[in-house]
């Protein structure tokens, strides 16, 4: 999904700065699924003004420059939903650990295993951070959009296998990298 989508998406949730809407990506409700940075950001909500999807209005603020807050136009409300009716692009992984252990085989073993033991903490961290909040949504009575607890669910379940799995083969990794490399044919 493009970064102007992105933009549309949190917008169409109420307004919101730059700075917000980068948050959105890193510890908000696009977090464990999505990514957008300031330098993609900007541009992107430079395009939503030009062309009439967004607003922005200026708001002054003590000793720095004016935060500017954004927030959709109906037009930018009818541009997020026909980018919903769009088809998906096919998922795919991105994760520099496995890049990284794609490559074990040139990284000092200690290495190896730190990287996974600290993957497997924070796998299960984010699990039990998501699912924490799931838990408060439940215990708060609050109305539960279907849609967002599916992917919260979602996470939670994804983040577990991902834990299980390296804990599951962490040794057998280290096992062979603790045996000699074949000569090359």
């Amino acid at each position: 999904m493009d970064v102007k989508t992105l933009c549309l998406a949190v917008l169409f949730q109420g307004e919101a700065t730059g700075y917000e809407i980068k948050k959105a990506f890193e510890e908000g409700p696009f977090a464990h699924f999505q990514r957008a940075g300031f330098g993609s950001i900007y541009p992107a909500l430079s395009k939503l003004l030009v062309e009439g999807l967004a607003e922005a209005e200026a708001h002054e603020q003590d000793g720095r420059p004016d935060k500017k807050v954004y927030r959709l136009t109906p037009s930018g409300h009818a541009a997020f939903r026909r980018a919903l009716a769009e088809p998906p692009e096919p998922d795919h992984l991105r994760s520099d650990l496995l890049f990284l252990l794609y490559f074990a085989r040139e990284l000092p073993p200690a290495r190896v295993e730190a990287l996974i033991d600290g993957y497997i903490e924070a796998y299960r961290s984010q699990a039990e951070r998501i699912a924490g909040c799931r838990a408060e949504r439940l215990a708060s009575g609050a109305d539960i959009d279907p849609g967002r607890w599916l992917v919260s669910g979602f996470g939670v379940e994804v983040y577990r296998a991902a834990a299980d799995y390296l804990t599951r083969n962490r040794e057998a990794l280290l096992a062979g990298l603790a045996r000699p490399m074949e000569a090359a044919e």
